[in-house]
């Protein structure tokens, strides 16, 4: 069967297991050459063709419903549900999302984009089907990491207890629990599993029942005791039995007959089962297989060499720039530590691992965790800072108020992806993080607005009181040159960047480059901007901008933040507060609406937040 020709899982009912590892082999290709052409996800996706491919030929989806964890693994699923002649589109602009969509295909039964999610939403849909007399199936597939996440064993627990019937599928790619494969365990599998056994298994329980008194309980003991100590010997899955979870594994996840037969006997069983599915991340790409944390994400590359299409820039990222600048200070601090949820190089930190390994701090995909940890570490007399992503901060919000700022803690909290962050779509863009930052108590905002500012307010920050964040946008440095010099941040202070009388323009962060254009556009049509660097989001100079807001009646501020709750709302309630009535504020942000994803420069046009569409908007309304 050709790839091409798969239009819905119906399609591949009928294959044989040579068939299904044909596809296999033909949906690896597809995957690499589309991630090589355009960038994406792809050690991840290589790793589960198989078990794809098992799950749709057991399973009949969308009727019976699977939950992808975090999803980024989910390319294969688009291909086999229908997606296969637009999956040249995957993360462009209109195309296909990277990861399952609900507003997509009715085979993505739930939207994901964040870790740990999968058992808990799928625990949803059993109870839901067993409350609606349905008798569907329900899966979850989690593994990448995500089994790190809190949540995850917040609903194995609570899966345990309700015993609803629904599969776990436990994608073990070496990055959560230990091995165990070898020929005992896969024959025990398959007895365990065996229908005719759970059939006895089940009468001996009612026979057992019957016998009265002492004796009874003492047979029914004896029998579950015998069936856990073999389990046990054997078995590395004695913590998920003991929640209350049939325990099945390990599997080999490239096996294609093991997997379609441990599928059609556990979906049987009744309660809440899990599978351990042993996958090799990257599985099929050679490149991939010895480096997967490297291949986990790509730009566009060259199937052959892995060498990325575009050369390396000469210009660094901000990420690297903070990263180098921690260093820096760690080698001089020795109180400063470093924590990160499973995002070394993501945020920069790996930079500081490998000179100073002791001194960062990886928790896993824990970011709740990660930062009641740093509070702790702060009252233990360190400097914790905590580098996540924005959209990913949003998980640790309630541990951000109750455990750092309402103990007035000095935490750093370093928020890179902050913004829009192009392909990755509305599940990563940081559009939220100035709204509830803002509201919260003693937190002090820093944006730079570009990789010096960025140096210098790292710096200062170390040395600053109570909860500080200072976040910055996916982006590469302005210029190749960094100074040396680090500048002293005057606390709460803006800084003007042009003077001018008529029209205040405010950026926030790297935002600010946007309205120099606006600025250079409006002074060719006669008006003398001034424009000013914001810098503290909070607290703000009240004072320093009454005497701007004194000689400016026209007021714009521009963030790439929700336009709910952000900078532009803070200058509001301050020209509230001010009693200032007779001015005109105009606000440009992100919409109140989940952006999609596309390239950042295309959806600043898009949303008319760029400097020239700012332009031509004040200028029609001025």
């Amino acid at each position: 069967m050709q790839l091409k020709d798969v239009k819905s899982p119906k399609d591949i009912k009928g294959c044989s297991i040579p068939e299904l590892n044909d596809l296999a082999s033909q949906i690896r290709d597809k995957i690499i050459t589309q991630v090589a052409n355009h960038g994406g996800h792809l050690a991840s996706s290589l790793g589960v063709v198989e078990l794809t491919l098992a799950l749709h030929y057991v399973f009949n989806a969308p009727e019976d419903i699977l939950v992808w964890d975090v999803g980024h693994q989910a390319y294969v699923h688009k291909l086999l549900t229908g997606r296969f002649d637009r999956f040249e589109t995957l993360r462009q602009q209109g195309g296909i999302s990277g990861f399952p969509k609900r507003s997509e295909s009715p085979y993505d039964a739930f939207g994901v984009g964040h870790a740990s999610t999968s058992i808990s939403a799928a625990l949803g849909f059993a109870v839901a089907r067993d409350k609606l007399h349905k008798h569907n199936n329900v899966v979850a597939i989690i593994g990448d990491g995500s089994m790190t996440g809190g949540m995850a064993f917040e609903a194995l627990n609570n899966a345990g207890i309700t015993q609803q019937n629904m599969t776990i599928i436990l994608n073990d790619n070496k990055m959560s629990i230990a091995p165990n494969v070898g020929g005992f365990p896969k024959y025990l599998n398959r007895v365990i599993s065996d229908p005719m056994y759970n059939k006895l298994r089940s009468d001996i329980d009612r026979v057992m029942e019957k016998i009265p008194g002492i004796i009874g309980r003492h047979f029914r003991n004896l029998f579950q005791m015998t069936e856990k100590a073999v389990k046990s010997a054997l078995k590395p899955g004695q913590f998920f039995e003991d929640l209350g979870i049939r325990y099945f594994g390990p599997i080999d996840g490239h096996d294609m007959n093991e997997l379609v037969s441990i599928l059609e006997r556990v979906k049987s069983i009744p309660g809440p089962c899990l599978i351990h599915v042993m996958t090799e991340k990257g599985r099929g790409m050679k490149l991939a297989e010895s480096n997967p944390s490297r291949w986990h994400a790509s730009v566009p590359f060259d199937p052959k060499s892995g060498e990325p299409l575009s050369p390396k820039s000469p210009i660094p990222s901000l990420t690297s720039i903070f990263g180098k600048t921690l260093l820096e200070l760690a080698k001089k601090n020795e109180k400063i530590v470093g924590i990160t949820g499973a995002m070394p190089s993501g945020c920069g930190l790996d930079i500081v691992q490998k000179e100073l390994p002791d001194r960062v701090i990886d928790v896993g995909i824990a970011e709740e965790h990660a930062v009641t940890f740093a509070a702790g570490l702060a009252c233990g007399g360190l400097v914790p800072v905590v580098a996540i992503y924005s959209s990913f901060l949003q998980r640790a919000y309630d541990q951000m108020i109750h455990d750092v700022a309402l103990q007035k803690l000095h935490v750093v909290f370093v928020l890179d992806r902050a913004g829009l962050v192009g392909a990755d779509g509305p599940t990563h863009h940081g559009a939220l993080d100035l709204t509830y930052l803002r509201s919260i108590p003693g937190m002090t905002i820093l944006a730079p607005s570009d990789e010096n500012e960025l140096r210098d307010m790292v710096t200062a920050a170390i040395d600053m009181e109570g909860p500080v964040a200072i976040r910055f946008p996916r982006s590469s440095a302005l210029s190749s040159e960094i100074r040396d010099e680090v500048k002293p941040v005057p606390f709460s202070k803006f800084e003007i960047k042009q003077q001018g009388k008529d029209i205040l323009l405010l950026g926030v962060g790297f935002m600010l480059h946007e309205l120099e254009k606006t600025a250079k556009i409006l002074a060719e049509h006669g008006f003398s901007p001034t424009l000013v660097d914001v810098k503290f989001v909070k607290p703000l100079d009240k004072e320093g901008y009454r005497n701007l807001f004194n000689t400016h009646k026209t007021i714009v501020t521009l963030e790439d933040n929700s336009i709910v709750g952000g900078f532009g709302s803070e200058i509001a309630e301050l020209l509230s507060d001010l009693n200032l009535e007779n001015h005109r504020l105009i606000r440009f942000g992100l919409p109140d609406a989940f952006v999609e994803h596309g390239k950042i420069p295309d959806l600043y046009r898009m949303l008319g937040i760029d400097g020239t569409s700012i332009a031509n908007k004040l200028l029609e309304e001025l």
